[in-house]
């Protein structure tokens, strides 16, 4: 019995229990109340007076005031949007860094009252506002080669839990295919590479997954980090255990380390990059073109690697235990790779200052922008590449079909014995 039809219930025997004068009577109804609702006997009690809150009605309930209200969701939105649609937890870090700054630079405009409470909202709230423009945004969205046992004995195997999280310059690498839904010829890969650290990212397209496209690509990705490299963690991919990149980390000071056949939480921390940094945006398409990887290489090397390492908060698994069965997690809170690379001490005081240089000097909003319009070029052109190789098979086959007609029939429609 929900609250309506038990109060719809109490009200009728409320009717029979005034006009019953006998004690008697009164106690066997309210006996009977107590059986049917599961209420205190002193509570119905109080609700069997002539005058009582059953006569209530909704509107008239005095209503708690609500102090993040709907007037702070346009702002909170706005922000959400320029922060890449990041969850509560790390949106919580973004509004209380950069709420002011945005202000300033005239990409959010609220009111000063409107900014202290995005300031001060938490995450649970962030994501309770922000359900319904989920909802929404989900609604309109489109959407082996033989392996060499001497080479794999020379490389170690690490799992993550021996992997050092303290230093800065420990990277874990992958490679993710651009290969749609055919893994034939030769297709665009994107080299993705994660500091475990701070969580600083570098990521590079290549044509293909041969050993010096892929040699290239992390030699391109170390250049524009502002770190050294200390360490290299990949999978056990040929593309990555070859004697080139062997001897390339052997002749720079580079560790080099590998993951466990078929086990993917040793390199857990760039497996989530390739969600988050590649798959969420460039999508599951086939890139198989140079135009393709140019246009790749011109959003990564660009706006994409300053959007995420200087705006993009990431939380960090400081405990993990067992207890009961169940496995408790603790994580820090939530912080960009910039700021967690400004807090350590093995960075230089040059590469701080150029850090701290380059921070001033972004703006999140505008990059987001140039983000979103690099991605509908990249996704016109896929469109276009795959228009003009339909238009090409179409051809094709009406020029085999022709053939075909003239082999077997001839040009009068005459049949020939074949």
């Amino acid at each position: 019995m929900n609250m309506q039809s038990r109060n719809e219930y109490l009200k009728e025997v409320r009717i029979e229990y005034l006009k019953t004068k006998s004690k008697k009577k009164r106690g066997e109804l309210l006996d009977e109340a107590v059986k049917r609702t599961k209420l205190e006997r002193k509570y119905i009690t109080q609700k069997q007076k002539q005058k009582s809150n059953l006569d209530k009605k909704t509107t008239e309930r005095k209503k708690k005031k609500e102090h993040y209200d709907n007037s702070i969701k346009p702002a909170l939105v706005t922000m959400w949007k320029i922060f890449d649609r990041s969850c509560g937890q790390r949106l919580e870090t973004s509004l209380k860094d950069e709420t002011d700054r945005m202000r300033q630079l005239g990409e959010l405009a609220c009111s000063d009252e409107v900014a202290e409470k995005l300031k001060e909202i938490s995450s649970a709230t962030i994501d309770r506002k922000l359900k319904h423009q989920r909802e929404i945004e989900i609604a309109h969205k489109k959407y082996s080669k033989k392996i060499n046992p001497l080479l794999y004995r020379q490389i170690p195997v690490k799992v993550f839990e021996e992997q050092d999280r303290n230093i800065v310059g420990n990277m874990q690498i992958d490679l993710v295919e651009h290969c749609g839904g055919s893994a034939l010829g030769e297709y665009a890969n994107t080299l993705d590479c994660t500091d475990i650290y701070s969580g600083w990212t570098e990521q590079e397209a290549i044509m293909g997954k041969g050993q010096g496209a892929t040699l290239e690509g992390l030699d391109s990705c170390r250049s524009r980090c502002p770190f050294s490299f200390k360490e290299i963690h990949s999978d056990g991919g040929t593309n990555f255990i070859n004697f080139h990149l062997l001897k390339y980390s052997a002749e720079s000071g580079i560790e080099f380390s590998r993951s466990r056949p078929y086990k993917k939480n040793d390199n857990c921390l760039v497996e989530q990059k390739n969600w988050t940094h590649v798959r969420k945006n460039v999508g599951y398409f086939r890139y198989d073109t140079f135009e393709e990887v140019c246009l790749l290489n011109d959003l990564y090397g660009n706006e994409w690697r300053l959007y995420k390492n200087f705006f993009s908060p990431v939380i960090k698994l400081v405990l993990k235990e067992r207890l009961d069965g169940r496995t408790r997690r603790v994580y820090d809170k939530p912080r960009t790779p910039d700021a967690r690379l400004m807090e350590t001490t093995e960075l230089s005081k040059n590469n701080r200052e150029e850090l701290r240089r380059i921070y001033l000097s972004l703006n999140p909003a505008e990059l987001k922008r140039n983000i979103d319009r690099k991605l509908d070029n990249l996704y016109k052109f896929y469109k276009q590449k795959n228009n003009r190789q339909n238009d090409e098979n179409n051809l094709s086959k009406v020029g085999i079909t022709k053939r075909i007609s003239v082999k077997i029939y001839g040009r009068n429609r005459e049949p020939i014995s074949v």
